[in-house]
């Protein structure tokens, strides 16, 4: 039925949505300004899809059959020793703890016997977040075609998911893919963001968000730091139409105009719905816009003030709904550079 809910939704959006000012013809802000209005409305509609207009959009059963079925475990190798490679697995990253780190954070657990799951990171100095050139994206297939039964998948987070990896071949991965710059063990830390390719890319953005996220990646490169500092979201947007998911981010990052300046508010406490982060709730604002410069240190700040104040084994987005805002309030006011905050009084 996800079609003719779709269209419900849709057509409910197409009624009341906003034509007289550009910047609110969102669903989303229709969403925000009807509530629960807007809920009912579309429960209505879709009602209506179905039992007066008969559904002309449902999937008929035998379409829905023929599509799930080419989504099937492909035919993989036979493993002569499970618990051989599982031990030999266990040694080797005794031996090298550079492998340990990876297996320990990029490596994931998988139904099947004797195999893993692998996310290959695309986030790295140097290069946009989930951005590839040409000739990685060759020798990513080649990867995919000799470790991952010819299947790779690409993720929320601006990865890619090798799903079909035997224990026994992970190294060789680990290996090559360190060779090609992909093998960074920071999956789902804070270097792991997401981020939107802004106004460098974007006619739609307000501001830049790669140099940004180039920044607070290059300021975050201790393994252990960011070991430490623990699993966290940071979403980067260029505007308002939020293709970073800023507002679902432990962090988030949206860039802004003022006066034909680049300025970014940051917000706190969003959550995507995951195990980690609970349920789904947009951040909020923790004060006046930045400015690009003030960025990094507003981060490093709101971190450092997490650091301080956490209990242990608490994770960033725990603490914050734990003490509230205004410790990190505080901190990002602290952090503004003097020149920069003036200008941003007067704007």
């Amino acid at each position: 039925q996800i079609m003719n809910y779709i269209e419900a939704i849709v057509r409910v959006y197409n009624e009341l949505g906003r034509r007289d000012n550009k910047y609110k013809a969102r669903i989303k802000i229709l969403v925000k300004a009807e509530g629960q209005a807007y809920i009912d409305a579309v429960e209505e509609e879709f009602r209506q899809i179905v039992e007066v207009d008969g559904g002309p959009h449902t999937v008929p059963q035998a379409e829905f059959d023929r599509v799930s079925a080419m989504f099937t475990t492909p035919a993989l190798p036979v493993v002569a020793d499970v618990a051989g490679d599982e031990q030999a697995l266990i040694a080797q990253t005794a031996k090298e703890p550079a492998f340990a780190r990876w297996i320990a954070r990029n490596v994931h657990a998988h139904r099947v016997a004797g195999l893993r799951a692998v996310t290959l990171s695309f986030k790295r100095v140097g290069q946009a977040p989930g951005d590839a050139q040409s000739e990685q994206l060759d020798a990513l297939a080649h990867l995919v075609d000799k470790f991952s039964a010819g299947e790779a998948r690409v993720t929320h987070d601006q990865n890619v998911m090798l799903p079909w990896v035997q224990v026994g071949q992970l190294h060789a991965l680990w290996t090559e893919a360190k060779a090609l710059g992909l093998a960074s063990t920071n999956v789902a830390l804070l270097t792991d963001m997401i981020a939107c390719p802004g106004g460098d890319f974007c006619a739609l953005a307000n501001a830049r968000s790669l140099p940004i996220a180039d920044a607070i990646t290059a300021r975050y490169q201790d393994l252990d730091e960011l070991d430490d500092i623990g699993e966290i979201d940071l979403h980067i947007s260029g505007c308002i139409n939020s293709c970073g998911h800023h507002h679902s981010g432990h962090i988030g990052i949206l860039g802004v105009d003022k006066d034909g300046k680049e300025w970014y508010q940051v917000t706190l406490g969003g959550s995507d719905g995951s195990t980690l982060s609970g349920q789904a709730v947009a951040g909020k604002v923790i004060g006046p816009s930045f400015s690009a410069a003030e960025v990094p240190d507003v981060i490093e700040a709101v971190l450092s003030t997490y650091r301080d104040l956490r209990q242990p084994g608490e994770h960033f987005i725990d603490t914050v709904r734990r003490i509230g805002l205004d410790p990190f309030k505080e901190a990002g006011k602290a952090a503004r550079h003097p020149v920069e905050a003036e200008e941003e009084a007067l704007a």
